[in-house]
């Protein structure tokens, strides 16, 4: 189990990677576009598009990450007043929330990308990008984002985590 572990966390780590990539392609592109339409005078076919694709892209495929250093919004209000069990239920509870949303979400995500690349969808612009090269990270970042909660259950129930990050409060 600990390698499952360490094997999910590493993949969630380079979805962080992969994310960062996309967002920083994304900053040069715009540059780019910048320097073609308004010094060079050209016109820019592809650039709004895979801006646009890769920051969605760079959203789905960096949740796992997200997740994996608890990154997301956190309202701690009810586990600090409920106590440690409380606490360990609570964060099991949202835990599989978010896995039963995220497989929900994978699924609907590999419909739709299923359903792009055999009815051949391509975008209406002059590019014309097949749509399932866009599509495909929501699948994807959702089912390692499952995977990532997964583990997240697994280590509150061996105690190797601390629910909500929050530490024992120490005797006074």
């Amino acid at each position: 189990m600990d390698l499952f572990i360490a094997v999910v966390r590493r993949i969630s780590t380079y979805c962080g990677i992969v994310a960062a990539l996309l967002v920083g392609s994304a900053v040069l592109v715009v540059c780019q576009m910048v320097v073609l339409r308004y010094f060079l005078g050209a016109s820019t076919i592809w650039q709004t598009e895979y801006v646009t694709f890769s920051l969605v892209g760079a959203t789905f495929i960096g949740g796992p990450y997200v997740a994996l250093v608890k990154g997301h919004v956190n309202v701690d209000l009810v586990p600090l007043a409920v106590g440690p069990r409380g606490r360990l239920r609570l964060a099991i509870i949202a835990s599989v929330v978010a896995l039963l949303f995220s497989v929900i979400a994978s699924v609907t995500g590999l419909e739709l990308w299923l359903e792009a690349w055999e009815g051949g969808w391509r975008t209406d612009t002059v590019w014309s990008l097949p749509l399932w090269i866009p599509y495909l990270p929501m699948p994807i970042g959702f089912g390692l984002m499952a995977l990532q909660y997964l583990v997240d259950i697994l280590c509150l129930l061996k105690g190797d985590e601390m629910p909500f990050g929050i530490q024992p409060e120490e005797p006074r």
